[in-house]
C-alpha cells in the first residue's frame, strides 16, 4: 500500500512514539479546579519561555483568539485586523457574534503586514459615534510568511502609543521564529520570546507543525488569563483531565521546535520543483506553507488536478488558492512524489 503524502495542513501530524509515551505518563487532575499537574505545568512552561506572567491551556486555535478578544474588549469595542487574518476571515465572526466586539478589517500588503499609516487611521476619536478601538491584532506567520521583526515591534509600538492593547495570534509562532533564528543566528526560543514580548497576549497552537494532537494557549498577565479563564468557561472550553493532552504539548515544546527548520526546507524543495511549470505561479515559502496560483489556461483545473493528486496518493487543498503545507509526517521522499505527480500532470 503506497504511503499518502499528506500536503492539506500542518494539522494531520500523529503523535511520535515519545509523545504518545509522554501522553500515557502524565499525571492527571481536574482542571476545572485548576489540579490538574500537567495543565499547570504546561501553562507555566509556556508562560515562561514567552516571557508572560500566565497562561491558560484550550483546546483549539479559535477558542484562545475569541478568549483573547473578549478579555481585551467589551461591548462596543472594536479591534483593528487584518483582512486575511485567522481571527478575522477563518473563525466564523465569534467576536462579533459572542462578545459584540466589532472587528476593522484592513487591507494586507504585498508582505503580509498592515500599513502603519492604514492602522493609525482606522483608530476611531473618542466620540459616542463610534466604536471605541482597544485592540490591535496581527498574526504571526500569516499565510506562512514571516512578519518582519523591524515591522512587528514599529506596528506595537504605534498601537501602545494609540492606546491599543496588542495581541498575536502566533499559531504558528515557533515557525516564525525558526525563520527568524535561521536569518539571525539566535536561538529559536530566544526568536519566539522577542516576537512576543511586543504583544500584551499571545496565543500559540499546539496541533499545527509542533505535532500535537490538541491543543493551545493564550499567554499574558495574571489579571488577563483570569478573565480569559471565565471566557474559556463560558465557551465550553474547561476540560477535566486534560493533563494527557498538555503532556502532548510539552512534549512538542520540548522535542519538536527546531525540527521546524526541515518543514522549511521540504518547502523550498517543494516550491524549487514546480519553478517553471506553465501556468503556475509559485509563491516562494518563507517557511513551511507553499502557495500556487494557476494562471492563464491553467486557471479551470485547479478541481481536475487536485483529483490528479489523490489519485497518486498526494493530498492538497483549493479553498481560494491550492495550498501545500509540510508537517513532521512528510518525508523527502514524499515531496519528490508530489514534485513528480505535479509536472506530470502538466506534462512538464
Amino acid at each position: 500500500m503506497t504511503t499518502v503524502v499528506d500536503l492539506r495542513s500542518d494539522t494531520v501530524t500523529q503523535p511520535t512514539p515519545g509523545m504518545r509515551a509522554a501522553m500515557a505518563a502524565a499525571p492527571l487532575g481536574d482542571d476545572v479546579f485548576g489540579d490538574d499537574p500537567s495543565v499547570n505545568a504546561l501553562q507555566d512552561k509556556i508562560a515562561a519561555l514567552l516571557g508572560f506572567e500566565a497562561a491558560l491551556f484550550v483546546p483549539t486555535g479559535t477558542q484562545s483568539n475569541l478568549c483573547a478578544i473578549l478579555s481585551h474588549c467589551q461591548r462596543g469595542d472594536e479591534y483593528i485586523v487584518g483582512q486575511m487574518q485567522h481571527c478575522y476571515r477563518w473563525e466564523g465572526g465569534g467576536a462579533a457574534v459572542f462578545g459584540s466586539v466589532q472587528p476593522q478589517p484592513l487591507e494586507h500588503q504585498s508582505d503580509g503586514t498592515l500599513a502603519l499609516a492604514d492602522i493609525e487611521a482606522a483608530v476611531k476619536p473618542d466620540d459616542p459615534h463610534f466604536a471605541r478601538s482597544r485592540l490591535l491584532a496581527l498574526e504571526n506567520t500569516l499565510g506562512g510568511k514571516l512578519l518582519p521583526m523591524a515591522y512587528v515591534e514599529q506596528a506595537t509600538d504605534l498601537a501602545r502609543r494609540k492606546g491599543l492593547a496588542r495581541h498575536l495570534d502566533g499559531a504558528r509562532l515557533f515557525n516564525a521564529a525558526v525563520a527568524q533564528a535561521a536569518a539571525t543566528g539566535a536561538d529559536p526560543r530566544s526568536e519566539a520570546r522577542r516576537i512576543a514580548q511586543c504583544f500584551d497576549s499571545v496565543s500559540v497552537c499546539f496541533s499545527k507543525g509542533l505535532g500535537a494532537p490538541v491543543g493551545s494557549a493564550l499567554c499574558g498577565s495574571r489579571d488577563y488569563i483570569a478573565r480569559a479563564r471565565r471566557i474559556r468557561k463560558m465557551a465550553g472550553g474547561a476540560m477535566r483531565q486534560s493533563g494527557m493532552l498538555a503532556a502532548a504539548a510539552s512534549y512538542a515544546l520540548d522535542h519538536q521546535v527546531e525540527r521546524l527548520a526541515d518543514d522549511h526546507a521540504l518547502a523550498r524543495r517543494l516550491a524549487e520543483g514546480m519553478a517553471g511549470i506553465e501556468g503556475l505561479q509559485v509563491e516562494a515559502p518563507h517557511t513551511n506553507i507553499v502557495f500556487v496560483d494557476l494562471v492563464g489556461p491553467a486557471r479551470e483545473r485547479s478541481a481536475p488536478l487536485l483529483k490528479h493528486l489523490a489519485d497518486r496518493g498526494v493530498l492538497a487543498t483549493g479553498l481560494y488558492r491550492l495550498r501545500f503545507a509540510t508537517h513532521l509526517d512528510v518525508q523527502a521522499a514524499g515531496i519528490e512524489r508530489a514534485i513528480a505527480a505535479i509536472r506530470g500532470f502538466f506534462g512538464a
